[in-house]
């Protein structure tokens, strides 16, 4: 994909050039710690072999030719007030705004970077493009971390997704949560593009060492969960159903990043109780190197996923590249990616008014139900861990995005007359 001149718009006046992009983004390599951050540090190398790419993020400088620039908050906005974090995110959004100056076209995502895509689509009258990997208006939890942030956090979302060219659902179920949370969104503007994943990094074959490593029996099944520690990922839901859990069945949870000491305190409480009941309960409170975590997924029996919100959920995509069965809710973009009854179990799941399962102990029990199913039946486990490894290389390779997103660029930079 050789991408071809294109016209475009900046400040009143139309020009011809190749095709430069910004990319707008909170995480970027070294410092990637969610599904977002690693969804950009691909699409960013698939991208970088066909158009001149323009890095724009949050945190320390980078060494990468790609990054353009990396920004810090303005020291001033320093303090341990909750809003304060969301200040704090618009200062480098104006920041990266003003970097993004000379770019044919901005591609913002997550909250963190919307508004300096929306404020650079204003200010250079070129085409923004975001991508949702989340709605703030469907995560109410996030009060809890943000305080009176959380207003601003939805602010910045909002303006930009109703004013953004075009907006990319990272799932059919987050474009239709998209309509319905942005009635004014025009629907002709969103596009489904999958995330996706490298299914030559993740694949089958573990390492039992870091099994031994961790404190991991070999001989047990072993359930692993993978996220961060806050109200989306359903960890406190995972402890209830583990309670139901066959005796020999292990729960290991890859669990750090806690959004607040308040959940930080409350999974440790948990996980406390759960252990002066059962044994193999394994705590692993760091985020694993990729590497690593690709060995662990590999020797393990099967992955759980019991998110109450999911737009994608790609560590279910990670785990079937490496062979593993999944057991998850069926929420948000989960029933694409999982295939029920044939690459896992998919969980019902009815969510209350705060986005909680409305019978939690219902969703606990059949939670384990699918865990116990898989654990007792080693033979199903594998067969759905081999057809999820086939879905993820077919359905879910970077190629394939990174040309469905070239093509969206290039729809909206030829002959643009944004601004």
């Amino acid at each position: 994909m050789t991408p071809r001149p294109a016209r475009y718009k900046t400040n009143g006046f139309v020009t011809e050039d190749a095709l430069k992009i910004g990319l707008l983004t909170r995480e970027y390599p070294p410092e990637v710690y969610g599904g977002a951050g690693v969804h950009v540090e691909y699409l960013a190398r698939e991208l970088s072999k066909h158009v001149e790419l323009s890095v724009q993020c949050f945190g320390a400088e980078r060494q990468a030719p790609e990054v353009g620039g990396a920004h810090q908050p303005w020291e001033k906005l320093e303090g341990k007030a909750p809003h304060l974090a969301a200040l704090r995110t618009l200062s480098v959004d104006v920041l990266m705004a003003k970097a993004a100056e000379g770019v044919s076209l901005v591609h913002s995502h997550t909250w963190y970077a919307n508004f300096a895509g929306h404020l650079a689509k204003l200010m250079y009258g070129i085409p923004h493009v975001m991508t949702s990997h989340s709605l703030e208006p469907l995560r109410p939890w996030k009060a809890e971390q943000l305080g009176g942030g959380y207003a601003i956090s939805c602010f910045c979302e909002k303006v930009a997704i109703e004013a953004a060219d075009a907006i990319i659902a990272v799932s059919h179920g987050m474009r239709s949560d998209i309509l319905r949370s942005y009635p004014l969104v025009d629907p002709g503007r969103v596009a489904v593009i999958y995330n996706g994943i490298d299914t030559d990094e993740f694949q089958p074959g573990g390492d039992p060492s870091v099994l031994a490593h961790f404190g991991i029996d070999p001989a047990r099944p072993a359930a692993v969960f993978v996220g961060r520690i806050t109200r989306q990922k359903g960890v406190v839901h995972l402890l209830a159903s583990a309670r139901h859990f066959d005796p020999e069945v292990q729960l290991i949870l890859c669990a750090g990043e806690p959004d607040t000491p308040e959940i930080e305190a409350e999974v440790n409480a948990l996980v406390a109780e759960l252990r002066a009941e059962r044994t193999g309960v394994v705590w692993i409170d760091e985020m694993m190197p990729r590497h690593e975590l690709r060995k662990l997924l590999g020797a393990a029996s099967m992955l759980v996923c019991p998110s109450v919100y999911e737009p994608f959920g790609i560590v279910n995509v990670e785990a079937m590249a490496c062979g593993l069965p999944v057991v998850a809710s069926a929420v948000g973009g989960i029933p694409e990616v999982v295939a029920d009854g044939e690459t896992g179990f998919l969980v019902h799941f009815l969510p209350d008014v705060h986005g909680n399962p409305q019978d939690p102990a219902t969703f606990a029990a059949s939670f384990a139900e699918g865990v116990n199913r898989l654990a007792r039946n080693p033979a199903l486990a594998k067969e759905m861990g081999q057809a999820g490894r086939r879905r993820a290389v077919e359905r879910f390779s970077w190629r394939s995005i990174g040309e469905q997103t070239l093509a969206l660029y290039q729809s909206l930079v030829h002959g643009s007359t944004h601004g």
